[in-house]
């Protein structure tokens, strides 16, 4: 079957967007919400919430829902590297980005691309794809172009290991602002290789800002999580959440 375009590959996503704008006429700047490998969980929501009230709209990209997966396909497939990584999930956002365009309550040159986990993979991975996005998404036009827009990236726990692309491509020339939560229990995508990447990222002249929080674990602000390796933590929570309204008020204005 022949590879899809970008558009045609973004209708098909559209039944997995959850959208929610604040009052008035827009156009707004966008959060754009990526999930972790076991699919779009209600804690996201919170996060919504608090980018809404700061004044922007959020997208919550279900990436299972358009594809007929379900939670725990999720966790037997794509937590295990089986099928959907990163590079190839990253054609959700270059979807999104090119539907974006199109809705007028959005400011497509004012984005915030938000990740966790598995999300951040996939964010970090469509950034460093550069030419070879089409390749690697099965999107024929798929094309860094799409991405110009993107004015800052929030990324929590991000898993940063093999195959993951940042730590030896860097982001081809892309320089949106970089936010992102790490865990110091961490035993799912741990500190090292998260921080490799964003250190390269630096060096690459990348403005870069970390919240390291020392007691928390993978999923720690995930409240309905089922891996005893998590712990859910309220009080770091809120402050992961505050962390996040800075950051979308500092890439976005």
């Amino acid at each position: 079957m022949a590879a899809l375009t970008v558009a045609q590959h973004a209708a098909l996503l559209q039944r997995g967007l959850t959208v929610q704008k604040p009052f008035g006429p827009g156009p707004f700047p966008v959060v754009l919400q990526m999930h972790g490998c076991a699919g779009s969980q209600p804690f996201q929501k919170h996060y919504a919430a608090e980018a809404v009230k700061a004044g922007a709209a959020v997208v919550i990209i279900d990436s299972f829902k358009p594809r007929g997966m379900s939670r725990l396909d999720g966790s037997l497939f794509v937590c295990t590297g089986t099928t959907l990584r990163g590079a190839q999930r990253a054609a959700d956002l270059y979807a999104v980005l090119h539907w974006l365009k199109e809705q007028w309550w959005a400011d497509s040159s004012r984005i915030l691309a938000a990740g966790w986990s598995h999300g951040g993979w996939t964010i970090m991975d469509a950034l460093a794809q550069g030419e070879g996005a089409a390749r690697m998404t099965g999107l024929r036009d798929a094309h860094p172009d799409l991405l110009k827009g993107v004015r800052g990236t929030f990324l929590v726990y991000p898993y940063a290991a093999y195959p993951s692309l940042t730590s030896s491509r860097g982001w081809n020339g892309m320089t949106p602002k970089v936010f992102a939560v790490l865990c110091g229990r961490d035993q799912v995508t741990g500190v090292k290789y998260p921080q490799r990447s964003l250190d390269r990222l630096r060096r690459d002249g990348l403005d870069v800002d970390v919240l390291l929080l020392p007691e928390a674990t993978h999923a720690f602000d995930d409240d309905d999580a089922n891996d005893p390796r998590t712990r859910y933590r309220a009080d770091l929570s809120e402050q992961a959440r505050g962390y996040y309204v800075a950051a979308l008020r500092k890439a976005l204005g």
